[in-house]
């Protein structure tokens, strides 16, 4: 069965090779009788890559550890849904699964009426860059990552999933990942095949017939971002969520970019202004995907969750570097249309800014994450950025984004204030919000600019909800929601972040520790053995005064599969202002343990507008009525790409 699924991946990199080949020997040839053809070869690749998943999820249901995939990742005791989603837990299952949405949203798209409205010379040049990206995928599953690899003989227990994965967060976190990457997929293509076959004026912008794939495909990124940062939080015990890890930066990379261009089609949809500009946004997201992919599977750096030099580094490397040849080239080929930008003083000209910063953000971000690389070239001890050096420069960066969405929806598209009285109560609002917070006691610059802004965000959607036709405006309402969500997540970094307090305390039963107002008093401590591995774990009831908030029970693991590494587990009393976080650090074996309480003010708020900001948008799938009055949000999210 497993030679038959290596075969249907080698048959489906022939196929993807053959739609090429034909759809760009239809273009040479200036005709399109091939096309029935090869649009109809999507059918079997799709359907090739739906069989070879079922047999990898067969596999890992049965136990079967005569595939070495299923062997690496799973073991006999781990809960069948762990089992499942290991699928995507090693480098070969995970390759398959973003092949496997890169062809099944290339099927979808191929049976809308928006691909059969294209002219044939557009859907000709759009399967050759389908068909390209999936004869990579194929070609790196049939050689480099071949998740359907045997062993000889099978052994009789696999070595388990890491236990660091063994969490809600990576059952999601991943494919979410990878269903964003993918979703990007179509609208790269389509906005280089219009760009390439000239036919744009004839036929609808690619923006607007892909503008589902757009929609969900941030949304899945988003989503998959958010979820991997409470994945650090809860998981990995050192009390944050975003350490700029290099595998954390590889997936920030497209969301900046795309975040940017979303706003950017914003201007070409309203005014038909930054046509090959957007284009090539578009196209960078789908490449700087692969390149994120490069990041954490090439060995190049460091990190606590990459897969280490995985065989592909070379290969991705060369498709990138091609993607980013045909992007360039595409658009410099092209005619340049349309007219120049307003002001800054305009809508389109902040959002054109905001953009650019986005664009700045990412640029710095990716110099960072490769310095020790590129350091090389001049010293023989090379050394990366800390953390700190992020937080200084992209901060700052980060809230004047904030302060920008703040502005925009006061501004008209040419220029000029849309409505005086409500940007000076803007203004108003986020002085009085700063003065606030400085009163009590939050006086660091960078997060009090953000916190202020973000109050301003909420001061936005509230003066427009008082607006009725706001509601006739379902992707105006997603805006909304977006940028609600943004506040909310605004707030909760700027919080959370520089006000977060810590202290260790070793404690014996019975004895307490003082952290700001909070006691926490160690009740008992328990050990044990559960399947798979053996526990030390500490009950602490933590109060506010006389007031009892709850108890907490942090543990410590030994797995069996995993020698004598110790794994934390945290717990936490969720709380809207200060949560309590605790992780047990040791236990001396005298009755006494080694425990880090933190306090963690309004990083709750993250997680809700994290929330907010990936489920509120999908009101941006449906399209605003004709003739319904535009919004003030109108140019403030992708919800307008209509």
């Amino acid at each position: 069965m497993y030679v038959f699924a290596s075969t249907i991946q080698l048959l489906t990199l022939l196929c993807a090779l053959s739609g090429g080949g034909l759809a760009l020997y239809d273009i040479w040839r200036g005709r399109g009788d091939m096309l029935p053809l090869v649009e109809k070869l999507h059918w079997f690749i799709a359907a090739a890559l739906l069989l070879a998943s079922a047999i990898l999820l067969h596999a890992l249901y049965r136990h079967d550890f005569e595939l070495k995939y299923v062997a690496s990742y799973t073991d006999l005791i781990l809960p069948v849904f762990y089992r499942l989603t290991a699928f995507w837990a090693g480098q070969e299952g995970s390759m398959l699964f973003w092949a496997l949405s890169v062809a099944l949203g290339g099927t979808i798209f191929a049976v809308t009426g928006a691909c059969k409205a294209l002219t044939p010379a557009t859907r000709l040049w759009y399967w050759v860059f389908f068909y390209a990206i999936v004869a990579f995928f194929t070609l790196i599953l049939t050689t480099w990552s071949n998740p359907f690899t045997m062993l000889t003989p099978p052994p009789k227990d696999g070595n388990g999933l890491n236990p660091l994965l063994q969490n809600p967060g990576m059952i999601f976190h991943p494919p979410l990942l990878f269903l964003g990457y993918g979703g990007f997929v179509v609208p790269s293509c389509l906005a280089l095949a219009q760009t390439l076959s000239g036919k744009r004026n004839e036929e609808t912008a690619w923006f607007r017939l892909t503008r589902p794939f757009l929609i969900l495909a941030w949304l899945a990124l988003t989503a998959g971002i958010v979820l991997g940062a409470w994945w650090a939080y809860m998981e990995l015990g050192w009390g944050g969520y975003w350490a700029w890890d290099p595998v954390e930066n590889a997936s920030l990379l497209p969301w900046l970019i795309s975040t940017a261009a979303l706003h950017t089609l914003i201007i070409e949809e309203r005014c038909r202004k930054l046509g090959r500009v957007n284009v090539v946004m578009i196209a960078l997201t789908t490449v700087s995907a692969f390149f994120a992919t490069y990041l954490v599977r090439s060995g190049v750096v460091e990190s606590v969750h990459a897969f280490g030099d995985g065989s592909v580094g070379t290969p991705l490397t060369i498709f990138v570097l091609a993607g980013l040849f045909v992007a360039f080239w595409t658009v410099f080929w092209s005619k340049a249309e349309g007219r120049f930008l307003a002001g800054p003083g305009s809508r389109e000209g902040l959002l054109t800014l905001l953009a650019w910063v986005l664009l700045a953000l990412a640029v710095i971000i990716l110099a960072a994450t490769l310095w020790p690389q590129i350091s090389k070239f001049w010293t023989s001890v090379p050394k990366g950025m800390d953390a700190a050096f992020y937080n200084r420069i992209c901060l700052p960066l980060g809230a004047i984004v904030v302060v920008m969405m703040a502005f925009c929806p006061w501004l008209r598209m040419a220029g000029g204030l849309n409505r005086k009285n409500a940007f000076m109560g803007l203004i108003a609002c986020m002085l009085i919000s700063a003065a606030a917070l400085w009163m009590a006691g939050y006086r660091q610059s960078t997060a009090l600019v953000a916190a202020a802004a973000a109050f301003g965000l909420v001061y936005d959607a509230v003066l427009m909800l008082k607006n009725t036709a706001v509601f006739r405006s379902p992707s105006t309402l997603g805006a909304l929601g977006a940028h609600l969500g943004m506040a909310l997540v605004t707030v909760g970094i700027a919080f959370s972040g520089p006000y977060a307090e810590d202290k260790d305390m070793t404690l014996a039963q019975g004895q307490s520790g003082q952290i700001q107002d909070y006691s926490a008093t160690l009740l008992d401590i328990r050990s044990g053995r559960r399947p798979g591995y053996e526990y030390v774990g500490a009950r602490i009831e933590v109060r506010k005064g006389d007031k009892r908030l709850g108890i907490i029970e942090p543990e410590r693991r030994v797995y069996d599969k995993f020698g004598t590494m110790q794994f934390s587990e945290v717990d936490t009393i969720p709380r809207p202002g200060d949560e309590i976080y605790a992780s047990l650090l040791r236990f001396d074996g005298e009755k006494r343990v080694l425990v880090k309480i933190s306090v963690k003010p309004f990083v709750n708020w993250l997680w809700i507008g994290g929330a907010m900001l990936c489920i509120l948008p999908l009101l941006c799938l449906r399209r605003r009525k004709s003739g319904s009055p535009a919004s003030g949000a109108a140019g403030t999210k992708s919800a307008r790409l209509r």
